[in-house]
């Protein structure tokens, strides 16, 4: 029997990096190293929520859930956009 898992992935993944990518031009000064770094922050911030399809888990649910993913999205990613600044910051400062 051949398994494939290649269609599993974690939900936020797909959402965070459009996310971090729409939100680049707002950040000139974030090479992509940094923006690579946002991404993993922000994710690292979230559950994984491990899915074959999106659509699928996008079905299940209820309203109330989706708004609390897209406030739980925009927290990590405010989040995360600070703590990259601050850190580079931080590190040139020192350099």
């Amino acid at each position: 029997m051949v398994i494939n898992f290649e269609q599993v992935h974690n939900y936020y993944e797909r959402l965070v990096f459009e996310e971090v990518a729409r939100r680049s031009e707002a950040h000139p000064n974030f090479t992509s190293d940094m923006l690579a770094d946002v991404a993993c922050v922000a994710l690292n911030r979230l559950p994984a929520r491990y899915v074959r399809h999106d659509v699928d888990m996008m079905f299940y649910l209820t309203e109330s859930e989706r708004h609390a993913i897209e406030q739980s999205m925009e927290e990590a990613l405010t989040f995360a956009l600070a703590f990259v600044a601050e850190r580079t910051a931080r590190r040139h400062a020192l350099a």
